[in-house]
């Protein structure tokens, strides 16, 4: 097989208990693998890594978008696919992927390209409620796109038109409802972070109104239900989710206050 012109970027931390999946994806694929890992990991996830072929850099944790543009940088092919650890690039996605790359037809003009992404959560493939199609975009020319945000939720900001790709990239999430909630917490810390330097009031839309809503559009308007327990369980804890961190926020708003 001849490999494609795309260099596949991860950062991780402790994962060797599941980065092998994502590696084996892209192995034959890739013309190079490049991996940022945490400087303090002592798992084994560098020694798996280089067993598969990849680039290993260890660096401090400089937070996601940092640690991301890091590796991007380290790149020398034309085309930059990003990728986490907990995430797979089946066959049919390489296919479209390849069949894109190299028809100029396909990809001239476009700076990057989207794709679906399918999450497994508890058995069952996502397909409904706010989880799908979660489109991504994740290959983009070298030069042409940096991360940028804070803490979380990074996103890519891309110099140029993006296209549109149809197969899914795989995402095998949170491993038990409980992990899944302190994720949460954590998250709900880093909004609260955020929002005090806005300085805006919490009000009781956004706890009651806000958190009601996202319940309402995920699992009846986007048939959450169509996905069984699963999906009931996915559009309550976003449902929580979404208290959470206005919540968060409102308790760290009268905690400055307090203190002035």
């Amino acid at each position: 097989m001849t490999r494609l012109p795309v260099s596949v970027c991860l950062i991780s931390g402790a994962e060797a208990h599941r980065i092998g999946r994502a590696l084996a994806s892209v192995s034959g694929w890739a013309s190079e693998v490049l991996v940022v890992l945490n400087e303090e990991v002592n798992d084994g996830t560098d020694i798996l890594c280089e067993e598969q072929g990849a680039k290993v850099f260890r660096e401090r944790w400089k937070g996601y978008v940092a640690q991301k543009n890091s590796v991007a940088d380290k790149a020398v092919g034309p085309w930059i696919l990003s990728l986490d650890a907990d995430e797979e690039v089946p066959a049919s996605l390489w296919g479209e992927i390849a069949k894109t790359l190299e028809d100029p037809e396909k990809n001239e003009g476009y700076a990057a390209f989207d794709f679906p992404r399918c999450s497994y959560y508890f058995g069952r493939w996502i397909r409904y409620g706010d989880w799908y199609p979660d489109r991504c975009i994740r290959l983009w020319r070298k030069g042409k796109a940096r991360w940028a945000g804070r803490q979380v939720h990074e996103k890519l900001r891309v110099d140029g038109c993006i296209g549109r790709l149809h197969h899914d990239l795989l995402h095998y999430t949170t491993e038990t409802i409980n992990h899944q909630i302190a994720k949460t917490v954590k998250y709900a810390d880093y909004f609260a972070e955020q929002w005090l330097e806005q300085a805006r009031p919490v009000g009781f839309r956004d706890l009651v109104f806000r958190p009601g809503w996202r319940f309402v559009r995920g699992y009846f308007f986007r048939l959450g239900f169509l996905d069984g327990w699963q999906g009931l369980t996915i559009a309550w804890l976003t449902a929580f989710y979404t208290f959470l961190r206005y919540a968060r926020a409102r308790e760290a708003l009268s905690q400055r206050n307090t203190q002035q």
